[in-house]
């Protein structure tokens, strides 16, 4: 199979200026391959005097990026052919410039970055945070999270070192933009949180709510009042009062608390928050933060925080965990039920669905249970090691197996005879 360019590989089949914007790219966002002598479709067509071309690759890059980045650079034959690999490593000293101006991947193209993006770049080689920054008011208070501390740490008043403590003062006699967000109200400029309860589809508005220009603690207080109208009811066991969840309180509160602790806050985007019948959708702007892969974010293998000064406080009120637990306490939460959370990442978004937890009644047909019942037994099945063990002929495995997929239960992996099934 011949190999594909992706956002970490590009294929030149020529030694061209062009590949300067993608060494800025990568240089500014992540790690990534230049593979020159191959074409866009992935055949490798070789290079003529590969190692005059090497050198020329090398004093391109220091003549015409800036900063110079760290790079390494590779001569490699195959079937005569010979090919040149440069690999970009992300830098510190960003950002780097190409021809003054400063690139980007998408997808598999390289762009340049906007006025928002440049200026995160300028600030992430200072190593400044925007949370950190001068706020845009100096004139504010903060009441309902000295509410908090008082609760939660036992403080007998919020004062100005305790402030400082917490990151919020800076030394040189200023608020911070994180202290404007934790403040009882704040500057139009930042976006909220919008909430949307939708009746029988899309079209149908039972209740909308936009919170904003209050303290994200107020926003995160408004946010779970919602959740627990729509969410939670009570039922009658024996003689006693049993308060009952159809989506996971924890699971909610853990998304909403990531959400507001780790979006993007300098773009006018608001956290929104869409409430079914059967499930509800986070949607938080601003993607991953550079530097953290989808898959390091799925497993929490590892905890990259976009605003480490929020972070901090909502730690030290209890409302997350700073160490990057969070998706794995969400999955927890849904350990029992057949309908399991869904993440969704996309460059400029996080969207994290929770759906309705399904413990006793599952929505499924006899044959659609027989099969759940059998995988829940076995960690992985083929379709032919379903058919023999539940006398299913191939189509019919075929087609229970495709309405278990879309109902978010079992999981389709691998291709071709290897593909297998299981639970969610």
């Amino acid at each position: 199979m011949e190999p594909k360019e992706s956002i970490n590989v590009e294929f030149k089949q020529e030694v061209s200026k062009t590949f300067l914007k993608t060494v800025s790219a990568y240089a500014n966002y992540n790690d990534g391959r230049i593979i020159f002598g191959i074409d866009d479709n992935g055949i490798i067509t070789g290079l003529d005097d590969a190692e005059a071309q090497l050198l020329r690759i090398e004093n391109m890059i220091n003549d015409s990026v800036s900063p110079i980045p760290n790079f390494s650079i590779q001569l490699k034959s195959e079937n005569n052919k010979e090919t040149i690999v440069l690999t970009v490593r992300k830098g510190k000293d960003t950002p780097y410039f190409y021809d003054n101006k400063a690139y980007r991947r998408a997808d598999t193209a390289t762009v340049e970055v906007d006025g928002f993006e440049l200026r995160r770049l300028v600030m992430q080689g200072m190593n400044i945070n925007y949370e950190s920054i001068k706020a845009y008011s100096q004139d504010l208070s903060f009441n309902t999270l000295e509410e908090q501390l008082k609760k939660v740490l036992g403080i007998e008043k919020l004062s100005l070192d305790i402030l400082k403590t917490l990151n919020l003062y800076n030394i040189d006699g200023y608020y911070n933009i994180a202290a404007e967000l934790l403040a009882d109200t704040n500057a139009i400029k930042f976006s909220g949180v919008d909430i949307v309860k939708f009746g029988k589809d899309i079209n149908t508005f039972l209740y909308r709510e936009t919170i904003t220009e209050q303290s994200l603690l107020l926003q995160y207080k408004r946010a779970l009042e919602l959740y627990e109208q729509y969410y939670t009811y009570e039922e009658i066991e024996g003689f006693t009062r049993v308060k009952k969840e159809l989506i996971p309180k924890e699971a909610f509160r853990e998304a909403l608390a990531n959400a507001l602790v780790h979006r993007v806050w300098d773009i006018n985007s608001f956290i929104q928050i869409a409430m079914y019948d059967d499930r509800i959708e986070i949607s938080s702007p601003g993607g991953l933060p550079p530097g953290l892969s989808e898959n390091e974010y799925l497993l929490d293998r590892i905890s990259v925080l976009r605003n480490p000064i929020i972070a901090d406080v909502f730690n030290k009120l209890d409302i997350i965990e700073k160490f990057g637990t969070g998706i794995t306490r969400i999955k927890e939460q849904y350990t029992d039920s057949i309908t399991k959370p869904d993440f969704c990442i996309t460059e400029n978004r996080i969207i994290i669905e929770l759906p309705v937890t399904e413990k006793n009644i599952l929505r499924v047909s006899e044959d659609e249970k027989s099969v759940y019942t059998l995988l829940k037994n076995e960690a992985q099945l083929s379709r032919n090691e379903i058919d023999a063990a539940l006398g299913f002929d191939k189509f019919k495995t075929i087609r229970v197996l495709n309405n278990l997929i879309d109902k978010n239960i079992v999981d389709k992996e691998g291709k071709g005879s290897a593909v297998v099934y299981k639970l969610k």
